[in-house]
C-alpha cells in the first residue's frame, strides 16, 4: 500500500532536529557513560520538573515503571489494586509484576476513562491502590480522583504513559497521586529512540527505592539490599529525550490543534453515528491519539471505514480491540465476556485517526472526506 498519511510520522518530527539530536548522541558516544550516565540525571531532573513534582527515575519502559513504582509505594502480596479493562496490557503486567491482584473495572462510555462510580463498587478491605489510566492523552479527573482516594484511603499511583504534560483542574500529569509512570516508547508524544520510561514522585523515599530496584537491588556497588531487576533508562536514550523535551510543549499545541479540526471537520458527521472521544479537559487534553466512535446503529461498520481508508493510503489504528479482561493471558483472573459491557462496546466501535505534529490541515480534510463516503456511498 502507497501510504499517503501515516498513523504516525516520526520523521517528519525528528528532521528539524535531526542535527541537535546527531550532536547529542555523539557527545554520549564520546563520553562512554552508557549506563546511569550524567545525562540520565540531568533528564530525570527536567522531565521531573516539568511534570510538576520533586523526584524521577528513569527505567527501561513503561511497564517497569508501573511495576517498580508500586513495588516502592509498598503495594505487593495481598494488596488490590483498581485499574481499567480498556487500556493497554502494560498496566495490568505492571500490577501483577508488583505482586498485588488486579481489580478490573469498567469504563466510561464517552470519554472511555475509568469509571469511579463503578470503581466503588468493586471497593473489598483488601484494596489498597487505585490505578488510573490517563488514556489517549486526557488525564482522569483530579479533583474526583482525589476525593475517591482520600474517602477509601486509596494510593493513587498514576499510569501516564500517554499523557506527557496533560494538564486538568490545575494539574499536570504525574503530580496527582503518590507517584506515576510515564513511558517513552517512540511513537509517544515524548518518545526515545528504543523502549524507556521514568517514575516520577513527590516522595524522596519512593524515588531512592526505584533508585536500588531498578539497578539490581543496589545503592552501593556489588551490595544488594533488596532483590531488584536490571531496568535502567540508558543514558542515550536519556539525552535523546533531554533534548527532545523543549519541545514538547509545542508538539503537543500542534496536536491539540489538529484534534480541533478533525472535531470541526466531523462535526457534520455526528448525527450519521461517527463520534470522537469527548474531551473534558479542554485545552490540557494532549492527544496522544485522535480516536473517534463509529456507533453500531450505522449501515456500515468500522472494517469497511478502515479499508476505505486504507486503500485511499491512509493508515489508522485500534487502541484497543480488546480488553484486558478478555485477553487469553488473563483468563485464570475469572472475568468473562459481559463483565465490562461499556469498555466491550468501545473495542468494538474506536478506530484512532492519523496524529502527529505537522499532519496538515489538507490531509486531515481528506481523512474526514474519505470517511464520509464510505458513509455517504460516494
Amino acid at each position: 500500500m502507497n501510504v499517503k498519511i501515516p498513523l504516525v510520522d516520526l520523521n517528519l518530527l525528528h528532521a528539524p532536529i535531526q542535527t541537535e539530536l546527531q550532536k547529542a548522541i555523539q557527545y554520549v558516544l564520546t563520553q562512554g557513560d552508557f549506563i546511569l550516565g550524567q545525562a540520565v540525571l540531568d533528564f530525570e531532573r527536567a522531565f521531573s520538573k516539568a511534570c510538576g513534582t520533586a523526584y524521577g527515575v528513569g527505567v527501561a519502559s513503561g511497564t517497569d515503571a508501573i511495576t517498580l513504582g508500586l513495588q516502592a509505594s509498598n503495594i505487593g502480596a495481598g494488596d488490590e489494586v483498581i485499574l481499567p479493562a480498556n487500556t493497554f496490557i502494560a498496566s495490568l503486567l505492571g500490577v501483577l509484576r508488583a505482586g498485588a491482584k488486579p481489580i478490573l473495572v469498567d469504563c466510561d462510555e464517552q470519554t472511555a476513562l475509568i469509571d469511579l462510580s463503578a470503581a466503588e463498587e468493586a471497593l473489598t478491605p483488601q484494596t489498597k491502590a487505585i490505578v488510573p489510566v490517563h488514556l489517549y492523552g486526557q488525564m482522569v479527573s483530579p479533583s474526583k480522583l482525589r476525593d475517591f482516594a482520600c474517602t477509601h484511603n486509596l494510593l493513587i499511583f498514576e499510569d501516564a504513559a500517554q499523557a506527557h504534560l496533560a494538564e486538568r483542574e490545575g494539574y499536570i500529569a504525574g503530580s496527582i497521586g503518590t507517584a506515576a509512570g510515564f513511558s517513552f516508547y517512540p511513537s509517544k508524544n515524548l518518545g526515545a529512540f528504543g523502549d524507556g520510561g521514568i517514575v516520577v514522585t513527590q516522595d524522596a523515599g519512593i524515588a531512592d527505592q526505584i533508585r536500588c530496584l531498578r539497578n539490581y537491588g543496589s545503592t552501593q556497588k556489588y551490595i544488594h539490599t533488596e532483590c531488584g531487576t536490571n531496568s535502567r533508562l540508558d543514558t542515550l536514550q536519556a539525552v535523546i529525550l533531554h533534548h527532545k523535551l523543549p519541545y514538547l510543549q509545542q508538539w503537543n499545541s500542534d496536536r491539540l490543534a489538529i484534534a480541533q479540526q478533525y472535531d470541526y471537520e466531523l462535526s457534520y458527521l455526528a448525527s450519521s453515528g461517527i463520534t470522537p472521544i469527548k474531551n473534558h479537559s479542554g485545552t490540557g487534553h494532549i492527544y496522544h491519539l485522535y480516536v473517534i466512535r463509529i456507533d453500531d446503529s450505522l449501515e456500515i461498520n468500522r472494517q469497511q471505514v478502515q479499508e476505505k481508508l486504507q486503500s485511499a493510503g491512509i493508515q489508522t489504528g485500534i487502541h484497543y480491540p480488546k480488553p484486558c479482561h478478555l485477553q487469553p493471558a488473563f483468563r485464570n483472573l475469572g472475568y468473562q465476556e459481559g463483565d465490562f459491557p461499556q469498555s466491550e462496546k468501545l473495542a468494538k466501535q474506536i478506530l484512532s485517526l492519523p496524529m502527529y505534529p505537522g499532519l496538515s490541515s489538507t490531509q486531515v480534510k481528506e481523512v474526514v472526506n474519505t470517511i464520509a463516503s464510505v458513509i455517504f456511498g460516494k
